[in-house]
């Protein structure tokens, strides 16, 4: 079996159709919609509703204005629409259509952090399987799913008028789903186990969330790979963990490669 893993897709539709050539499946581990292009202002949804001027903009107070500067700019861009949420959507939309219709039969998908996954359904042909909280058997292994990512402690999830919700899920959803993937020999994730190396960043410098959760199935079931992404320029792509190979399989957006798991 040869089968091709991606994540960090981030609206590369291009690389994303190439994905899957000379495997017997694909699995893509979420982060499929590009909401902010940091390298090309033009490109992402904010790109496509405020221009490059203004993402530029925006970028550059993420790097180097204050929370609150970077709260009243991003405030004022959406105060510059008649219907945010609307016009957020739409894009999403655009998107998916292009990145569904651009994934290889057959394909196992879970969502992301940054990813609409209520709206998968409609854009998900036969070829696709959205696989979340699944366990399910490729060529004789049994591929654990779970998506997402776990909510920072003492974060809350804004319900009321959000113009655009991520997939974040709290502690005892994520740990409940986690806890359902037993007996598994391939546990395939957006987030990555709790553990330093792996969550590092080295670019952004700083510690992107883990799982304890996921820490503590690797450790209990001790699968042949733990495979995610989420975390762009990890300190370390991979980790022995006992048995278990940990394995960041990159941010596909940039290296456009699958990592590829043969058995």
């Amino acid at each position: 079996m040869r089968v091709h893993v991606v994540s960090d897709v981030h609206g590369n539709t291009e690389a994303l159709a190439r994905a899957g050539e000379g495997a017997d499946a694909l699995i893509v581990l979420g982060d499929l919609l590009d909401f902010v292009d940091y390298h090309q202002h033009d490109q992402g949804i904010l790109g496509t509703l405020f221009g490059p001027e203004k993402v530029a903009t925006f970028a550059r107070l993420r790097r180097e204005g204050t929370r609150e500067e970077s709260i009243a700019f991003s405030k004022s861009l959406w105060s510059s629409l008649d219907d945010p949420a609307a016009a957020v959507e739409e894009a999403v939309r655009e998107q998916y259509s292009a990145m569904f219709a651009a994934m290889t039969a057959p394909t196992y998908a879970i969502a992301g952090n940054v990813d609409s996954p209520d709206l998968w359904p409609e854009f998900a042909g036969d070829d696709v399987r959205l696989v979340e909280g699944e366990v399910v058997e490729i060529g004789g292994l049994r591929f654990g799913f779970a998506g997402g990512v776990v909510l920072p402690a003492g974060a809350t999830i804004r319900r009321s008028n959000p113009v655009w919700r991520p997939f974040l899920r709290t502690q005892e959803e994520f740990d409940e789903a986690v806890g359902k993937l037993t007996d598994i020999d391939v546990l395939c994730t957006h987030q990555p186990p709790a553990l330093p190396e792996l969550t590092y960043d080295v670019v952004a410098r700083r510690h992107e969330l883990g799982s304890s959760a996921l820490r503590g199935l690797v450790y209990a079931e001790q699968p042949r790979w733990s495979l995610f992404g989420h975390v762009h320029q990890p300190l370390s792509a991979r980790l022995r963990v006992g048995r278990t190979e940990c394995r960041n399989v990159g941010h596909f957006k940039v290296t456009e490669r699958p990592h590829v798991l043969r058995w």
